[in-house]
C-alpha cells in the first residue's frame, strides 16, 4: 500500500516528467537539434528511475517487511518472487 507521503512524492515527480515529455514533443515538432532531444529523453529516463526507486523502496518497507514478519512461508515466498521479477526487469 502506498502511504500519503510516498504518493505525494511520486505524483510530484510524475507531474514534472509529464512537463518534460511535453517539452520533448515541442522540441520534435520544432525540429530541434537531435542531440538536445536525446539529452532530454535521458533526463526523463533518470526521472522515471527515481519514481521507480521511491515506489520500490516503499514496497520493500511495507509489503515485503510485512510478509517476512507474518511467519507464513507462502507470503514470504510470494514477495520474494515478486522482487525477483522486478529486479529481472531492471536488467533488460
Amino acid at each position: 500500500m502506498i502511504d500519503e507521503e510516498t504518493k505525494q512524492k511520486a505524483m510530484a515527480r510524475l507531474s514534472r516528467i509529464e512537463g518534460q515529455v511535453q517539452g520533448v514533443q515541442r522540441m520534435v515538432g520544432e525540429d530541434k537539434y537531435c542531440v538536445d532531444i536525446l539529452l532530454q529523453l535521458s533526463a526523463i529516463q533518470g526521472a522515471l528511475e527515481q519514481v521507480r526507486k521511491i515506489l520500490l523502496g516503499r514496497h520493500i518497507e511495507s509489503c515485503v517487511v510485512e510478509a517476512m514478519a507474518s511467519g507464513r512461508a507462502e507470503d514470504r515466498q510470494k514477495k520474494i518472487e515478486e522482487l525477483l521479477e522486478v529486479f529481472a526487469r531492471y536488467g533488460r
